[in-house]
């Protein structure tokens, strides 16, 4: 059995960008930055940064589109994929590899994400419901005295 299994915390980079495939669905492209420190045996401080392209597709596509900013932090899991191409004005083959995200968690909402808000965590197979707001749960108005609680 083999295993092809890739998580990632980090910060955008950059916004993410949508794309339309030819069959209909979105793809989503970003990027993340994560940091490594260390100390080298001299006693220096280090710190190493990978930055990693992350592609979406179909509604979890849209869905980071549209909560995900440059300057955010998302916690993306996946699978890793060599993709290759010829070179337009060379003819030499090229290589990019990417990461085919599977489930992407959102970090904390801060002024960069949109109004209402993100879902906590978003799979391939999830899509987020909005409830109706008639369907929204009255709170009394008046504060609730400790010694009404029965317990």
């Amino acid at each position: 059995m083999y295993l092809n299994k890739v998580m990632l915390f980090g910060n955008l980079t950059r916004d993410p960008e949508v794309r339309a495939l030819p069959s209909g669905g979105n793809v989503c492209s970003f990027s993340i930055a994560t940091n490594r420190n260390y100390k080298k045996p001299s006693g220096e401080k280090v710190e190493e940064v990978e930055f990693h392209n992350i592609v979406t597709f179909g509604k979890l596509a849209d869905l980071c589109a549209q909560y995900l900013k440059k300057g955010g932090s998302a916690y993306v899991e996946g699978r890793l994929k060599t993709r290759s191409w010829e070179g337009k004005d060379d003819g030499k083959k090229q290589y990019k590899t990417e990461i085919i995200a599977d489930t992407v968690q959102f970090g904390p909402r801060g002024t960069t994400t949109g109004a209402g808000g993100a879902p906590a965590r978003v799979t391939d197979a999830e899509a987020p419901q909005k409830a109706p707001k008639d369907d929204a749960i009255d709170y009394p108005a008046e504060d609730i005295n400790p010694e009404d609680i029965p317990f």
